[in-house]
């Protein structure tokens, strides 16, 4: 060759520090950026379930009030005509215009308040009620179920509370 010498090259392999740190920072930053994301998705499919339970709840509610009114439900005189608790219209009433005594259904379970931070309670205690007799500015429990809420404090995404939808 020429009367030049070769000399071996090196086998370099790897990455160096200086990659290596370009890396660990490109990657916490799209972290940083993909948290938030991950909570308000999450926060977001609770407040779809939050929707979904309270138009449950109240559907039933609405048909237990329009069984009374139509007469499939006994009410006693100076009643609103509201399901006394949650419970009945899970347990069912007895309908009053059948000759076998057949009862009407209105839920299949009482869905729990995904905003409720107790796992361990009851999906029945998670809930709200407030009594045809109370005003809406004031909710109270009372001799019937006219309407149920969220109890969390929290205020969704569109800035109304939980507890106001």
């Amino acid at each position: 060759m020429n009367g030049q010498v070769v000399l071996p090259q090196p086998d370099v392999r790897g990455f160096s520090l200086v990659e290596l740190l370009v890396s660990v920072a490109i990657v916490g930053l799209l972290a940083t950026v993909a948290m938030p994301l991950a909570e308000v998705t999450v926060k977001r499919q609770k407040e779809q379930e939050l929707r979904r339970a309270l138009i449950d709840i109240r559907q039933a509610i609405d048909a237990y009030k329009t069984a009374a009114a139509s007469g499939r439900i006994t009410v006693i005189p100076g009643h609103s005509g509201y399901p006394p608790t949650l419970t009945d219209l899970v347990m069912g009433v007895t309908d009053a215009t059948s000759t076998t005594s057949q009862k009407i259904y209105f839920l299949r379970r009482i869905p729990r308040d995904p905003f409720y931070p107790d796992t361990t309670t009851p999906a029945i205690d998670t809930w709200g009620k407030r009594s045809f007799a109370s005003p809406p500015d004031k909710p109270a429990e009372g001799d019937d179920v006219f309407d149920v809420y969220s109890l969390s404090t929290d205020t969704g995404l569109n800035g109304v509370l939980y507890s106001e939808w």
